[in-house]
C-alpha cells in the first residue's frame, strides 16, 4: 500500500520516547541516539520539510547524575530528575543539530498551555514563528514544575496535540517497539501490523503498557490514543523504532502506518475533545441524549435534569446521559449557579420569567463535540 502520506509530508512532528534515548533505567543519555534522530530531522529539512521534535527523556537523563537506578515514583523526585536531565537533554540536541548547521530551540509546556485557549494560541504562534525562521523546536512537558493535576502523563498525547496545534502533515512516534503487533511482541507468533486504515480495525488487539526499559510513562495504549487524535484531524501517524525511522519515513514497509481520515474534524472541536479540561457536568434526560446523538442539535435547558461542578460561562463541561455515560463535551453558555433555576424549562418560558438573555442554548451545537 502506498505511503505517500508519509513521504510527501512537509510539516512533521517527531516524538521520541525515553527508552529510545537512554536505554536501560539509570543509564546516561545516549548521545548516539540523539545524533541518529537529528540525522533523520536533517534529511527531512534538506527536502524542504519543517520539523518539530517532541522529546521525552528529561527525567530518565537525570537519573544517573542523581545516583538513581530506577524512575522515581514520587513527584518531587521526578521533578528534581527532570530539572537535572532537561539541561543535559537540550545541550545534546543543540550540539547535534549544530553539526548540521541547524538551530534548535527548547520549548517547555504544561497542560495549562494547551487546555486554555489563549495559552494554546500563544504556543501556536511561537511554534509557527520558529518554523518560519528555520528553527527545530524541541518540545518537552515541563516536568520540573508540573504537578500531578496539570501533567500530560505521557508525551504521545502531547505530540498528537502539538501536531493539531501546528497543522502538521505527519506525526511520527519513535519507540523501543518497532510497530504495533497483533499480540504482545514477546508472544510467539506475534506479527507486526504495518497498515491501519481505521482505528476501529484494531479494537481487539491486546495493547501493552510502558516500555521494557522502565523509564517511560506511556505504552502502546497511549500511542494508539495519539493515533486516534491525529487521524481524526486528518493527520497520518507512523509508529516506528529509532533503527527503522529513516527507512520508514522514506516509504519502506516498516513500522505501522495509521491512515488519516478523509474527513477532518475542525481544529476547534478537536481542541475541545482532546485538549480541554472539563469543569463540570450537565446531566441530560433520554430525549436530549437522542436529540444530540441523532440530530446534532444544541442542548437546551429543557433537556437537562441536573448540574454538577463549579464553572463559569465559556468553560468546558461534560454532557452525560441518565446512566452517567459521557456522550459529549461542550462549552457552556451560563455559570453553574445560574443553571439550576433553568432546568427542565423552555427557552421561551425562561425569557418571560428571567429576561431575553435567557432565551438561548445551554450549549450551542457549534460548541459541542460528540465523544
Amino acid at each position: 500500500m502506498s505511503r505517500a502520506q508519509i513521504t510527501s509530508a512537509r510539516r512533521i512532528v517527531i516524538k521520541i520516547g525515553s527508552s529510545s534515548l537512554t536505554g536501560k533505567a539509570g543509564s546516561q543519555l545516549d548521545a548516539s541516539a540523539v545524533e541518529k534522530l537529528v540525522d533523520v530531522v536533517s534529511t527531512c529539512k534538506a527536502r524542504g520539510a519543517e520539523v518539530v521534535v517532541v522529546s521525552s527523556g528529561a527525567i530518565a537523563a537525570g537519573l544517573a547524575p542523581l545516583g538513581l537506578t530506577t524512575r522515581p515514583k514520587d513527584l518531587a523526585t521526578q521533578q528534581a530528575a527532570a530539572s537535572v536531565g532537561q539541561g543535559l537533554l537540550i545541550a545534546q540536541y543543540t550540539q547535534s543539530f549544530a553539526e548540521h548547521a541547524i538551530t534548535a530551540s527548547q520549548v517547555l509546556i504544561t497542560t495549562e498551555d494547551v487546555v486554555r485557549r489563549s495559552h494554546y494560541q500563544n504556543v501556536q504562534r511561537t511554534l509557527n514563528r520558529l518554523l518560519q525562521l528555520g528553527v527545530v523546536p524541541v518540545i518537552n512537558e515541563n516536568d520540573s514544575v508540573g504537578t500531578q493535576e496539570i501533567r500530560f502523563g505521557d508525551n504521545d498525547r502531547l505530540a498528537a496535540l502539538v501536531a493539531l496545534l501546528i497543522g502538521a502533515d505527519l506525526l511520527v512516534l519513535v519507540s523501543d517497539i518497532d510497530a504495533l503487533y497483533d499480540a504482545p511482541p514477546t508472544q510467539a507468533g506475534a506479527q507486526p501490523i504495518h497498515e491501519v486504515a481505521d482505528i476501529g480495525d484494531i479494537e481487539n488487539v491486546v495493547l501493552g503498557g510502558a516500555g521494557s526499559a522502565g523509564v517511560g510513562s506511556g505504552g502502546m495504549v497511549t500511542k494508539v490514543e495519539a493515533a486516534r487524535i491525529a487521524t481524526n484531524a486528518g493527520i497520518p501517524m507512523l509508529l516506528t523504532s529509532l533503527n527503522d525511522v529513516d527507512q520508514s519515513m522514506s516509504g519502506a514497509e516498516l513500522g505501522t502506518h495509521f491512515h488519516a481520515h478523509a474527513s477532518k474534524t475542525t481544529s476547534r472541536l478537536l481542541w475541545l475533545a482532546h485538549a480541554t479540561t472539563t469543569q463540570g457536568q450537565l446531566v441530560l434526560d433520554a430525549g436530549a441524549v437522542t436529540a444530540i446523538l441523532e440530530r446534532g442539535v444544541s442542548l437546551l435547558p429543557a433537556g437537562v435534569t441536573a448540574v454538577h461542578g463549579d464553572f463559569i460561562a465559556g468553560d468546558a463541561v461534560e454532557l452525560v446521559g441518565p446512566d452517567q455515560s459521557v456522550i459529549a463535551r461542550g462549552l457552556v453558555a451560563f455559570d453553574s449557579d445560574e443553571i439550576p433555576t433553568m432546568l427542565g424549562r423552555s427557552t421561551k418560558e425562561l425569557a418571560q420569567s428571567l429576561g431575553a438573555e435567557y432565551e438561548r442554548e445551554l450549549v450551542h451545537r457549534d460548541d459541542l463535540v460528540l465523544l
